[in-house]
């Protein structure tokens, strides 16, 4: 019989997140499986906390604690969870595209927010709505998914957020050439839209200005530290299983193991900090304070310490894990991926411009 999954806690206690936890041993028993996955990702939308609603540290506990199962289910996850959040903030929850099951809460979402050089998303005034031309690019699990928030060129010269069906006649879904060894089951490819009707939310520049763009990057970063702990649990089982055989652990694996703990306990105490703080509205409210320069703190803060913790474990592991043991190479590629949305020095580049502005808390 499997486990429990063991949940990734912030500031709650186990029996605060006894609730979610028959969600989070359906995950682990749908790894792999992203209609099961997504399945249980609508379920979620529906009942757990989103964003500055006074539980915000629940949420990013449980979807910490979904990466710390399997990384590629958090990408399932929390583009669907990010996307109701959306909804909410623009006043619009499951916006209704037509006749049949529009509308409902049985829909799968996605987040399709990336620019890239050569593909542009255009969208035109049509009554009450819009009309979406072009390509987005990275557009994850498109093909499966049922609706999404995307973002397009406005006449206005601006972008902003739009609810669109993915199941009209003029969307196309690409099939990517997905090359990656990392998050195998979450590709990402180009979609085009032609002459697609779409539902306005917010307005030229909402998406990008309102506190929520901030938040939902920090829930990403959530994910990131998920995954770093489930390396982490990996190598201390590993050291605990070497134990039971007669192979104690040297002082370079124990020392690693230490600065492992360390590294986690302090952006885990981070992470529930900045969470109280978004939840009782002080989250950059001091002077000349942003929510977005201390979402790019967070983001920083958390990528840094996957890093070490990836370096660290994959180190002291060796390359034996790595060619033999599945879930933990699989962990280890997809969440060195999954990190990557952090752009590192131009993101702690963007986080300086702000500082050089006085926008810091020293």
């Amino acid at each position: 019989m499997r486990a429990a999954p063991t949940p990734v806690l912030l500031s709650s206690t186990p029996a605060d997140l006894s609730p979610w936890i028959s969600t989070l041993d359906s995950v682990a028993a749908a790894v792999g499986d992203i209609p099961g996955l997504l399945s249980l990702a609508v379920q979620a939308g529906r009942t757990w906390p989103q964003p500055g609603g006074g539980r915000t540290a629940v949420l990013w506990e449980l979807l910490a604690s979904v990466a710390a199962i399997d990384v590629a289910a958090a990408r399932v996850f929390e583009p669907h969870l990010d996307a109701t959040a959306i909804l909410a903030q623009a006043g619009q929850p499951y916006p209704d595209f037509g006749p049949g099951p529009e509308g409902s809460q049985d829909e799968a979402w996605g987040v399709f927010a990336a620019e890239a050089p050569g593909a542009k998303l255009e969208a035109l005034p049509a009554g009450t709505g819009a009309v979406l031309t072009g390509s987005k690019p990275w557009c994850s699990l498109a093909a499966h998914l049922d609706r999404a928030v995307v973002t397009a060129h406005t006449d206005d010269g601006g972008r902003a957020a739009f609810a669109v069906s993915l199941r009209h006649p003029g969307v196309a879904c690409e099939q990517p050439q997905w090359i990656a060894r990392g998050l195998r089951e979450i590709p990402s490819g180009s979609v085009r839209f032609e002459q697609v009707p779409a539902l306005p939310l917010g307005g030229t520049g909402w998406y990008h200005s309102r506190p929520g763009f901030a938040w939902g990057g920090m829930g990403v970063a959530a994910c990131w530290l998920g995954g770093a702990v489930g390396v982490a649990r990996d190598y201390r089982d590993s050291l605990q299983a070497g134990s039971g055989t007669g192979r104690e652990p040297d002082q370079v694996a124990l020392a690693a193991l230490g600065e492992v703990d360390r590294t986690l306990t302090a952006a885990l105490q981070y992470l529930a900090w900045t969470a109280a703080r978004l939840d009782d509205g002080t989250l950059g409210g001091g002077a000349n304070q942003s929510t977005w320069s201390e979402a790019q703190r967070v983001r920083g803060t958390v990528a840094a310490a996957v890093e070490r913790v990836l370096n660290l474990v994959g180190s002291n592991r060796g390359p034996g894990p790595l060619a033999f043991d599945e879930p933990y190479a699989k962990r280890m590629a997809d969440l060195a991926l999954y990190v990557r949305q952090h752009h590192g020095a131009r993101d702690d580049a963007q986080l300086g411009r702000l500082t050089l502005k006085g926008d810091c808390p020293w």
